[in-house]
């Protein structure tokens, strides 16, 4: 992986696959035009950047989302009250986590995708908890150029059908648990994206599916596009793609879904976690 020069940051860099942690930012400031510019750039190298040891409230977490564009509303998923940007990620005390477990790329199945997500930690469970991030810049990379010429040419269809009518999801319509969702013409809906994506700002080309979001291949029957599949979700997520971000109270990870996949761990029932998560705006893929 490339390593670009900062001179406004210092970079510690989670695994020789992917994900970085970055000192010498307080995000609750206004950041200069070049520290902002350094963090975008390890965002794009990096594909998930994390921050350590921050104290935001709502309006400076919504205000350094902003510098890289227009927040999210989600359609689905009930925000904070008075604060339709954000959503409290809140598992209660020996529940299960029900919301982002399991490989995905958030928001697939948006005409135009989110850029991605900022997530702030402020209760945290002693052990357990994680997010595991797997770089899909990699999982082209690795593919056969055989695979590659097969996959150039295909697009998928994504849906939010199957994830939010699965029953943990319809439990929590017109709910007043710790997280809720309304009913929306969108889940209803599909869109079609490229299974190879270019990056917007490096070029690169990535693997996009996912198991979560991914229905079958246009032109393709489901039974037809299952195979296929789920030897690319598989591929995708292999271990020497992964790095794993380990939460901690004031803790910030961002991450770029035009560049990674990623999955909550569901291993600390017994403990609370609290976390909220500002998403940006995306563009249509290509």
């Amino acid at each position: 992986m490339p390593q670009p020069s900062f001179k406004t940051i210092s970079i510690r860099q989670l695994t020789g696959a992917m994900g970085a942690e970055i000192g010498g930012v307080d995000l609750s400031e206004n950041l200069s035009d070049q520290q902002f510019e350094e963090i975008r750039t390890a965002l794009f190298t990096y594909g998930v950047i994390g921050f350590r040891d921050q104290t935001l409230n709502f309006d400076q977490h919504q205000s350094f989302a902003r510098r890289f564009g227009t927040l999210e509303v989600h359609p689905i998923v009930n925000s904070l009250e008075g604060h339709p940007e954000i959503i409290k990620m809140h598992k209660p005390v020996e529940t299960a986590a029900s919301f982002g477990v399991g490989w995905h790329t958030d928001n697939s199945f948006f005409e135009k995708p989110s850029l991605g997500s900022i997530v702030y930690g402020e209760v945290i469970p002693p052990v357990g908890g994680d997010t595991l991030f797997a770089n899909q810049q990699l999982a082209y990379e690795t593919l056969s150029e055989g695979m590659k010429k097969t996959l150039e040419s295909l697009t998928a269809i994504h849906s939010a059908k199957d994830a939010y009518t699965s029953p943990t999801a319809l439990e929590k319509y017109d709910s007043d648990g710790p997280i809720s969702y309304k009913k929306s013409d969108i889940i209803a809906q599909s869109v079609e994206h490229p299974v190879i994506i270019k990056h917007p700002v490096t070029g690169q080309r990535a693997l996009y599916v996912n198991p979560m979001f991914t229905d079958r291949f246009e032109g393709w029957t489901r039974e037809e596009s299952l195979p296929l599949l789920e030897y690319l979700c598989k591929h995708a997520v292999r271990e020497d793609f992964q790095c794993r971000f380990r939460w901690e109270k004031g803790s910030v990870a961002m991450w770029d879904n035009r560049m990674v996949q990623h999955a909550a761990l569901n291993d600390c029932e017994k403990y609370e976690r609290i976390l909220y998560r500002v998403t940006v705006n995306g563009d249509a893929l290509s």
